[in-house]
């Protein structure tokens, strides 16, 4: 399998399934921060492949896909310690975004991305801690998914901020997106698949202008010929700026506790822009780590209110295209702590988030995005492959390779 795209670590795999099951023949890949027997994963970072030893079992969620007749065919490039949403890595390069070679791919599953959007697989794992699953996905033309908090088994992946960390997956097609969901979450076959209540965030949509806006619109005008019961409404009396501060001093605090031993005793090289993101977690004050989190819950508390079991808030995954590869530092960041605006209301709920990819009048892709409440993952990823055939029935520009 020939990768001119710079997605995956060297040494390619091909581990055979040990069944048959509901992906049978299917191809995957998995984000370098997951457990492979025998294999040591990098994380992104050359420092930590000295540092650790080769894994002595799989991840559990790679045994439950092999053992549904899926072959893994390689582990993918991530940002260093997965601390990014641009997928430039310092170490090993940038994957190449198969819809845009100009443009990052982004992160931190990078690889994971480029990989299924270059077709070289049907899909691929990636882990989303503050958007690494949703961002990649809108940058790259994919259907990506962030499941519940703690729904799907996180056992033997690299962590980042455990409450926040998730393993979530990519696809070419909600097909194949609801196919791997129905095998990583343990879900009721009685459960109800159709949400009547749509929210469209004002706040979260200010961020997106111009041809980045006309093409989400396009689609959202069809979701609201399809439901009666839609509001536009604003979730946060403080602001998705509050919120995004909030997120990432929860992060922080809990990254530097997970990793700042490990950092303080190898003093691994960092690249530019992560270097200083882990600087700056070691400054927070662990002991304000209780009231953070007790805003935290007061915030899931309300959205799940308002979302209940039938109710979906729908907001852009990114804040417009994917960025110029090489952008300055300042540029790069600014654009990801808007980015951090938009992704932080599914991490500080810990709700299912999934993104749709759509294609701008450029050829770029951008995604539209759906929250559910706690739990609806399957009902969720049921909904939008129903819907997504109601959008290509209605000439919608759905982003597939």
């Amino acid at each position: 399998m020939k990768d001119q795209w710079n997605a995956f670590m060297d040494g390619q795999l091909n581990i055979v399934p040990s069944a048959a099951g509901k992906l049978n023949g299917r191809t995957f890949a998995v984000k370098d921060v997951f457990d492979i027997k025998d294999y040591l994963a990098s994380a992104g970072n050359p420092d930590w492949l000295k540092t650790h030893q080769p894994a002595t079992q799989n991840a559990p969620v790679i045994n439950l896909l092999l053992d549904q007749g899926a072959y893994l065919k390689g582990t993918t490039h991530t940002d260093e310690l997965m601390y990014s949403l641009n997928g430039e890595n310092f170490h090993y390069g940038t994957p190449t975004n198969p819809y845009a070679q100009d443009r990052i791919p982004g992160g931190s599953s990078s690889g994971s991305a480029v990989a299924v959007a270059a077709g070289l697989v049907d899909f691929a794992l990636g882990t989303d801690t503050g958007g690494s699953i949703r961002i990649p996905s809108s940058y790259c033309g994919l259907f990506g998914y962030r499941p519940t908090h703690g729904l799907v088994n996180i056992e033997g992946v690299v962590p980042l901020a455990k409450s926040f960390d998730t393993v979530g997956w990519m696809a070419n097609s909600a097909e194949v997106l609801l196919g791997v969901g129905e095998v990583l979450v343990q879900h009721d076959d009685e459960i109800h698949d159709s949400f009547d209540s749509i929210y469209f965030e004002r706040e979260a949509w200010s961020f997106v202008e111009g041809d980045t806006k006309d093409c989400l619109i396009n689609a959202v005008s069809i979701l609201s010929e399809l439901y009666n019961n839609s509001d536009t409404i604003v979730i946060s009396d403080e602001g998705l700026t509050d919120w995004s501060q909030l997120f990432r001093s929860i992060q922080g605090i809990e990254i530097w506790q997970e990793h700042g031993t490990w950092i303080e005793a190898v003093n691994p090289t960092f690249g530019p822009g992560i270097r200083e993101r882990f600087e700056w977690s070691s400054t927070l004050n662990q002991h304000e780590l209780d009231s953070l989190n007790n805003h935290k819950e007061k915030i899931k508390r309300k959205l799940s209110s308002l979302l209940k079991t039938n109710g979906l808030l729908v907001i852009p995954t990114a804040p417009g295209e994917a960025p110029l590869r090489k952008s300055s530092l300042e540029d790069m960041e600014t654009y990801r702590t808007k980015a951090m605006k938009l992704t932080c209301i599914a991490g500080l709920t810990g709700f299912p988030q999934v993104t749709i990819p759509l294609l701008k009048s450029n050829g770029i892709p951008i995604g539209l995005s759906f929250i559910a409440n706690q739990y609806q993952d399957i009902q969720l990823l049921r909904w939008v492959k129903r819907l997504t055939s109601v959008l290509v029935e209605k000439n919608v520009n759905i982003a597939t390779k």
